[in-house]
């Protein structure tokens, strides 16, 4: 079983979403909001308000998936999330050692 975490284009989200939810097997994903900034120095933030703003909106999607859905999984990513421009994301695979679904249980106390 492996994590793929991805940092995409917030606008690329809906049809990443449509794209992997057609996928046979595909076991669902979380998705949040993400700041960051990447190694290309545009300028130097001149002062502690263009510091704190020189942050680009981002999406981080995370999928636990069985290890033979992953490459499909991060192709698809890539061939959705892709522009060609600079700062288009990042995509990478964890091994996840234990996964467990938390779902209600029915037992004499519920």
């Amino acid at each position: 079983m492996k994590e793929i975490r991805a940092i995409i284009r917030p606008q690329k989200l809906p049809r990443l979403r449509e794209v992997l939810r057609s996928m046979p097997g595909f076991p669902g994903m979380t998705v949040s909001k993400a700041f960051g900034c990447g190694s290309t120095l545009r300028h130097a933030p001149q002062n502690i308000k263009e510091e704190l703003v020189d942050f680009t909106e981002k999406v981080r999607v995370e999928i636990i998936a069985p290890d033979e859905l992953v490459d499909a999984l991060v192709d698809h990513i890539v061939q959705v999330a892709t522009t060609g421009q600079t700062g288009d994301g990042l995509v990478w695979v964890n091994d996840v050692q234990r996964a467990v679904f938390i779902r209600k249980t029915v037992g004499p106390d519920s």
